[in-house]
Formats: C-alpha cells, structure tokens, sequence
C-alpha cells in the first residue's frame, strides 16, 4: 500500500506543477492541455477515439477541444470516409505552445531531481515501466494514455 501511496503522492505533485503552469493560459483547463499533448503524441485521429483512449465520456472531450480550437492550438477538418465525422490534429501554434510546456516540465523535473543520478533515474524509470505493463496486463490488457496494453 505505500508504494500506491508514494505514486498518488506523486501524481498528485506533478498534477500541482501543471494547474499552476496552466494558470497563466486562461481558458483552457489543464486536462485540455494534456489532451493536446496526447493529439501531438498519437497525431490526428477521432474525437471519440481520444475519448475510448482517455477513458472519458465524448462531453468531457468535445469541451477540452472547443477550448484548444478557440485557443488556436488544434485544427478539425472532415473525416475523408464520412464527412460528418471530424478528425483533430495540433495546429503550428499548438506545437510551439507544446513545446514551451513541455520546457517548462523539463526545467521542474530537473530542479526536483537535481541530486539524483542519471543510473537512478534510469533505475525508476525501468521499474515503473514494468510495473505499469504488469498493472495494465491485471486490468486486463486495458489501452491507456500511452497506448501500450
């Protein structure tokens, strides 16, 4: 249980990082903006597929894209197989904005890790990346955020 503890903990930190990183973007809510990060991981694709992906009701996600299309951070044009359907990729701004993020993110790990060493690093790394895969094999094969199942 404490190892759960220590990853919520965690969690709960990093997602502290982004809500007081995403306070100077007004209007886009910091769920939104991992969702553009996602769309510029995974490339165009579906709504509903984000929201399959993402776990989350089709809602939940039409709102985060009405705010990063208002943004100027994505871009929507018609499925070519049904043009009722629309696909969503990240627009040239939404890139650079991405980018300046993702610096920021660079910049506030580095400051935390400072004392560590690139093999403990690397160690973490590894360990959780086999942890994940056994917990998503628990869940059943289940498709998260990363893709992997």
């Amino acid at each position: 249980m404490e190892l759960m503890r220590q990853l919520r903990a965690s969690a709960q930190l990093q997602h502290g990082w982004i809500a007081q990183a995403w306070n100077a973007e007004p209007g886009i809510h910091p769920a939104a903006g991992m969702l553009l990060s996602e769309l510029a991981h995974r490339g165009e694709c579906r709504p509903s597929e984000l929201a399959k992906r993402r776990m989350v009701d089709l809602s939940v996600i039409s709102r985060q894209i009405s705010q990063l299309a208002a943004a100027g951070l994505i871009e929507r044009r018609p499925a070519p197989e049904d043009g009722r359907a629309a696909l969503i990729r990240v627009s040239e701004e939404g890139k650079a904005q991405l980018e300046r993020w993702r610096g920021l993110y660079i910049a506030f790990v580095k400051r935390a890790l400072e004392n560590w060493s690139d093999d403990d690093v690397d160690a973490l790394t590894r360990r959780l990346e086999l942890m994940n895969e056994d917990l998503r094999e628990a869940l059943g094969g289940c498709p998260l955020q990363d893709g992997k199942k």
